[in-house]
């Protein structure tokens, strides 16, 4: 039987427009892209799982899935930059999702700009992470150690709703450690860069979010980033010697699709 060109054209506009909805609706918000980058020279290896903006309401399966995944993995530290929940009402869905993850993994958390925006009670966000071997840092530093290696958590406050300070937060920093900086909203690293020149932290790497990445876009350019992005959108950028990494992140704000920017977690060897 012959197929009429035109009804060929209308099934194939469908197939393709199945798969477009599938992909953005579905595989790129849904299936995690994990990667890993070693940057250790060491061989007592520090194992470090980022996550970011989450925006978690709803605890659904990908997100069981990424517990299993982490505790498979059973890295020696999560660093959870910001964006977490966008208002009080996702404090017990986080508190879900942590209770999934093994809860000997110690658990570095930030604040991000939903947090501040939708007025997230600090000492409630502040009790939960404790409650699951975390610590939430607000301009701050934390000694991390495993045997054989240590480095120094820096962390900044947020860029848009918080008071970021690089110099205070790394106040208590030794010159002879290397240290790891969080720091959520990535336009404020310039900051922190200029700043380190006099301050001379030896930052081994510098881990941001924010953006999703673009969340949408179209032959690598996004059609919108959020303030505080300044130029940053995803993956490596080198600023001075500091070595910053922006993650695309997890979760969606605004669209509930991502397209051209698969939801990501990474791992990363210190």
């Amino acid at each position: 039987m012959k197929l009429n060109r035109r009804n060929f054209i209308i099934k194939l506009f469908l197939a393709l427009t199945g798969l477009f909805f599938l992909d953005v609706l579905w595989f790129e918000k849904y299936i995690i892209q994990w990667t890993t980058y070693d940057l250790s020279s060491s061989e007592n290896k520090i194992k470090i799982v980022q996550l970011t903006d989450l925006h978690i309401n709803e605890l659904k399966s990908f997100h069981k899935a990424i517990a299993r995944k982490i505790n498979k993995e059973h890295p020696d530290l999560i660093c959870i930059t910001g964006d977490s929940v966008n208002n009080n009402r996702g404090l017990p869905v986080f508190n879900q999702f942590l209770g999934l993850i093994d809860n000997d993994i110690p658990k570095a958390v930030i604040m991000g700009n939903k947090e501040y925006a939708g007025k997230v009670d600090i000492n409630s966000f502040r009790a939960l992470s404790k409650n699951h071997n975390g610590r939430l840092l607000i301009n701050e530093s934390l000694k991390f150690s495993t045997p054989g290696r240590s480095l120094v958590i820096i962390v900044v406050d947020d860029f848009i709703g918080g008071n970021p300070d690089f110099s205070y937060a790394a106040t208590e920093y030794d010159n002879s450690e290397e240290a790891i900086v969080l720091n959520h909203c990535p336009e404020y690293s310039e900051e922190i860069a200029l700043l380190n020149e006099t301050q001379k932290v030896n930052v081994k790497l510098l881990l941001s979010g924010h953006t999703h990445g673009g969340q949408i876009t179209f032959l690598g350019k996004a059609f919108y980033k959020p303030g505080g992005s300044g130029r940053f959108l995803r993956g490596w950028y080198k600023l001075n010697d500091i070595k910053m990494y922006v993650s695309k992140g997890i979760g969606t704000k605004y669209i509930p699709i991502r397209m051209g920017c698969r939801a990501e977690a990474s791992i990363f060897y210190v």
